[in-house]
C-alpha cells in the first residue's frame, strides 16, 4: 500500500484531503476511498451558556449539543464565563437576567463582557417582557433579547440570526426600544455605592443640563433662583458621583437618557438658544 498526502486546491472550507491508494493489480488499483480531514467544530457555531441554575443551564447546552449546528458550554458562575471566553473562543454567549442576583447586575455584567468581548454576540433571556428589562438589555450590548417561555426552536433560531451580525426582537421588544428613543426616561443611579433616587425635580434639571442649558435659562423656566438650582445641581451630582456638568451629560448619554425634545419655556419673553455644555451662566 502506498499512502500518498496530498492536498487539493483551495476549497471554500480550505479542506485538506488525504487520498488512500493501493497500489496492486490493474482492477484493485483504485482510489477506495478518499478521507477528509474537516473539523466539524470549525463549522458550527459555539455557544456559552450562563444561568445560575445549574440544572436548567445544563438541559439547555444538553439540547444545544442534541443539533450537529452548535458546540455549547455551560457556565453557572460570572468566573466561570470569564474564564471560559479568556480561554477559548466563542460566537454567542446566552446569558439569562437570573444569572446574579439582581437582574440589573446580570445586565451590568452583560455590559463589561460586551466592553471585554466584542467578537462575541450576546443574547439576553429575559423571564417576562418588561420594558425596562428590554430596553436595558440592548442598551448593554445585546444583540438578541429571548424570552423564556418562547420555543427552543425559536432560540435556536435567535443564535443562529445574532452569529451573523442580525438582530432579534420579537415586534413586542423592538416597540418598547422605540418607545425608549421617544421618551425620556428616568436617570438610573442603581449600582452606584450609597446612591439615592433623583428627586422629580433634581431629574427634572438633570435632563435640562444635559441638554446644554446654563443655569441661569433654567431658572428663568422653572421660575426658581439660581442659587436653588446650584443647590439642586450640587445634590444631583452627589448622588450620581460626577463632578462636572460634562460628566453628568456623559453619564446621561451612556445610557441613552437625554430628551429628544426640550422643556417648555416658563417665560416665553425668554428665547435665546442654549449654550454649549459646561456653560454656567
Amino acid at each position: 500500500m502506498n499512502l500518498q498526502g496530498k492536498r487539493s486546491p483551495t476549497t471554500p472550507c480550505d479542506v485538506e484531503r488525504l487520498r488512500v491508494i493501493f497500489r496492486g493489480p490493474p482492477l484493485v488499483n483504485c482510489v477506495l476511498t478518499v478521507l477528509e480531514s474537516v473539523s466539524n467544530s470549525s463549522l458550527r457555531t459555539k455557544v456559552l451558556v450562563a444561568d445560575s441554575v445549574a440544572m436548567s443551564c445544563q438541559l439547555l447546552v444538553d439540547a444545544l449539543l442534541l443539533s450537529k449546528r452548535y458546540e455549547a458550554v455551560a457556565a453557572t458562575t460570572p468566573q466561570d464565563v470569564v474564564l471560559a471566553l479568556d480561554r477559548d473562543r466563542f460566537d454567542v454567549l446566552v446569558v439569562g437576567t437570573s444569572f446574579l442576583t439582581d437582574s440589573y447586575d446580570a445586565l451590568r455584567f452583560v455590559s463589561e463582557i460586551r466592553g471585554l468581548h466584542r467578537e462575541v454576540s450576546i443574547v439576553v433571556l429575559v423571564d417576562t417582557l418588561e420594558r425596562n428589562m428590554v430596553v436595558e438589555a440592548f442598551r448593554c450590548g445585546a444583540q438578541g433579547v429571548f424570552s423564556r417561555s418562547g420555543s427552543f426552536q425559536a432560540l435556536c433560531k435567535c443564535i443562529l440570526c445574532v452569529h451573523e451580525g442580525q438582530v432579534w426582537a420579537s415586534s413586542a421588544e423592538l416597540e418598547f426600544v422605540l418607545e425608549a428613543l421617544v421618551d425620556p426616561v428616568p436617570i438610573e443611579t442603581r449600582g452606584l455605592s450609597g446612591s439615592r433616587p433623583l428627586s422629580k425635580r433634581e431629574e427634572e434639571i438633570a435632563h435640562m443640563v444635559a441638554e446644554g442649558f446654563s443655569n441661569r435659562q433654567i431658572s428663568e423656566r422653572l421660575d426658581l433662583s439660581e442659587h436653588t438650582i446650584k443647590n439642586y445641581l450640587f445634590r444631583v451630582f452627589e448622588k450620581l458621583g460626577v463632578s462636572t456638568r460634562v460628566e453628568l451629560t456623559l453619564y446621561a448619554l451612556k445610557r441613552g437618557q437625554v430628551p429628544r425634545t426640550r422643556p417648555q419655556a416658563a417665560h416665553p419673553r425668554t428665547n435665546r438658544e442654549p449654550r454649549l455644555v459646561g456653560s454656567e451662566n
